[in-house]
């Protein structure tokens, strides 16, 4: 009866549409109708058996599904528009947080919390698929207040360890999974070109070869042998492709060169990461050649899923298909949706506009304008990882280590990557290390006493901010815990309190924190308060040690003879007591540059390896005591 009064409903709204002059509408009104036939499920599903092989389960929960579901599969969205029954309503497939999208309470039970309700509620629908939830965990879990946070990628790159930075990805994995989140959108395995781009830290070299080792590590760290393992979490590899060489260094702009030096410079790490196997690659925000990522179906399908044999899924980048025709919309089209979809993206960080993300697809879908063999394909994909990290046996937050977030442990390992991530520049007359029994030492700087700074963006918010945004130790703590108890540290933020008696200062300045499109800057300048603080601590006729808090190196050719010891200390994270180490010879620098660091703006790009080219200091410098 259900199904005969079902039809009689079709008929009439297509008699209505008719009569209006809409007959294509109410042909698609009956095809969407038959299309959402909803499958009987056996009483044991095979999908259900966890003894089954992940390809056979795979394909039965695909033969179980509606236009409706595998749709919903393909749907991102930020935690903040999951409100109501969004996910059970609209079989949602993957909740984010953004930068700076947290939980009210940002403890790890709070997120905990908040992933098992959403799980919960994805696990209430007809077929009971389980969410995955991903998070921008690219420094340690570094949304979330009291994680340990490590150097950003440009000072790991300085490191050139691959054993630390797989270790540092483990302990990442650990401290994200204990919260119950299960993908992060890292590695960053960009070869930056310009320094001038906000997302230069983010890279861990210039160099393609030190990226493909060091971002291989980060994806075995983060994964482990098994991603079904209660501390491992889905890595991925990002942003395919180019983002590093767009001219000019420009956030989301065009990256013009030969697809020789493409695959060469730009898709050469990416051969690494297939190598673990990622399980996810992110789709680049630039163009290549004029053809934005989003839209690319010969790098996306041809190159990267067909050619390199990538068989997880692929996720756009934050409204990455509204900027396909090149503008910042903040409304997706059906033709951005037609063209990403067509082109090879699996699943769409949309974040907010989910309903109008659903419909405009099935009608593409309906229309025979997007296939349903495309609509398959990357729902089988996305199906496919999420068997493969266990979360249809293993739905909910596994509690049991919310202790080792921020443990000592962790942020001892933290402290060595700063140790190992310094390059010391300049040392004039062997000033470093500094004696700990100095009587009396000045420290200066904004940057001093400033965790905020210290970790940079992507830190409790997007952008980053300054001051004391979560636990750690500042620079300036790091100072007096280690000399000894007769000597007397001074604390002159801007350098004009200098004892008479003073032997040394040490000045920590740099950049405020950023991030992406933000942290874009034409001229790479220090800050002029910074540069009034060095002038004043000159004035008092002291040696002047300079610790350069920056995510990138920057222009300092004008000052740098004023100072008579440099390190470029990156964007360290909350462990300040590793700068110390150094600084008074617990440990000798090791770091080199990962970048070439240029003598004047004029010089970009610029990659010097020997210092024929002029630079200030070549790729690979790096002095020692």
């Amino acid at each position: 009866m259900k199904k005969v009064f079902l039809w009689l409903l079709i008929i009439a709204i297509a008699a209505v549409f008719s009569l209006a002059g809409c007959k294509a509408e109410a042909a698609e009104v009956v095809e969407k109708a038959v299309t959402e036939e909803v499958a009987d499920i056996p009483e044991n599903p095979l999908y259900k058996d966890a003894s089954a092989s992940i390809e056979d389960r795979v394909e039965d929960l695909l033969s179980l599904m509606t236009l409706a579901e595998k749709i919903g599969q393909m749907a991102q969205i930020d935690r903040m528009y999951v409100g109501g029954d969004v996910i059970s309503e609209y079989y949602i497939g993957s909740v984010l947080s953004g930068g700076g999208s947290v939980p009210y309470d940002n403890t790890p039970e709070g997120w905990a919390d908040m992933y098992d309700g959403f799980q919960e509620e994805a696990l209430s629908t007809r077929l009971g698929i389980p969410i995955i939830y991903g998070i921008d965990a690219i420094h340690g879990h570094n949304n979330l207040v009291g994680a340990t946070i490590f150097p950003h990628n440009i000072g790991l790159g300085a490191t050139s360890d691959p054993d630390l930075v797989r270790l540092i990805a483990q302990i990442t994995a650990i401290e994200v999974a204990a919260t119950g989140m299960d993908w992060t959108f890292g590695p960053c395995i960009t070869v930056p070109q310009d320094e001038r781009w906000g997302r230069t830290y983010e890279g861990f070299s210039e160099d393609p070869e030190l990226v493909a080792e060091l971002g291989k590590a980060a994806i075995e760290g983060y994964q482990g042998d098994d991603l079904a393992d209660s501390n491992t979490i889905l890595a991925c590899a990002k942003h395919f492709i180019g983002d590093g060489g767009t001219s000019g260094g420009v956030d989301r702009g065009d990256t013009i060169c030969s697809e020789e030096y493409l695959r060469e410079a730009y898709i050469y790490p990416y051969i690494n990461a297939l190598e673990v196997p990622v399980g996810s690659i992110m789709a680049s925000f630039n163009s290549w050649n004029g053809v934005k990522m989003h839209s690319n179906s010969y790098l996306l399908t041809d190159v990267l899923k067909e050619e390199l044999g990538f068989e997880g899924f692929v996720v756009s980048d934050w409204q990455g298909i509204n900027e396909i025709d090149g503008s910042a919309r903040e409304e997706m089209s059906r033709l951005d949706i037609e063209t990403s979809i067509n082109a090879g993206i699996d699943m769409v960080m949309i974040p907010n506009d989910y309903r109008g993300f659903i419909n405009m697809l099935t009608e593409l879908v309906n229309q025979g304008k997007v296939s349903q063999s495309r609509i398959d394909d990357a729902v089988r994909r996305i199906l496919t990882i999420k068997f493969k990290l266990g979360l249809f046996e293993n739905s909910y937050a596994d509690r049991s280590n919310f202790g080792l977030v921020g443990c000592e442990e962790h942020r001892e390992i933290a402290r060595e990557a700063v140790r190992e991530s310094l390059v010391l520049l300049k040392n004039e007359g062997s000033l470093l290390p500094l004696s700990k029994d100095l009587d009396s030492i000045v420290v200066a700087g904004s940057k001093a006493d400033d965790i905020g700074s210290q970790c940079g963006g992507w830190t409790i918010t997007w952008q980053g901010a300054v001051g004391e945004i979560t636990e750690g130790t500042s620079i300036l703590d790091a100072i007096k815990d280690t000399v000894s108890k007769d000597t007397i540290v001074t604390y002159s933020r801007n350098g004009t309190e200098v004892p008479p008696d003073a032997d040394v200062a040490i000045v920590v300045i740099g950049e405020k924190p950023y991030a992406e499109y933000n942290g874009d800057d034409k001229d790479l300048l220090l800050y002029t308060p910074d540069k009034d603080t060095i002038n004043n601590i000159r004035d008092a006729g002291i040696p002047v040690v300079v610790i350069l808090i920056s995510g990138r190196p920057m222009i300092i050719t004008e000052e740098i003879d004023k100072w008579d010891a440099l390190i470029a200390a990156w964007l360290p994270g909350t462990e300040g007591q590793g700068v110390a180490d150094v600084i008074f010879g617990d440990n000798a620098p090791t770091g080199k540059l990962s970048y070439t660091w240029p003598r004047s703006i004029e010089q970009l790009p610029i990659n010097d390896t020997d210092g024929s080219k002029g630079s200030l200091f070549p790729f690979g410098f790096g002095l020692t005591y």
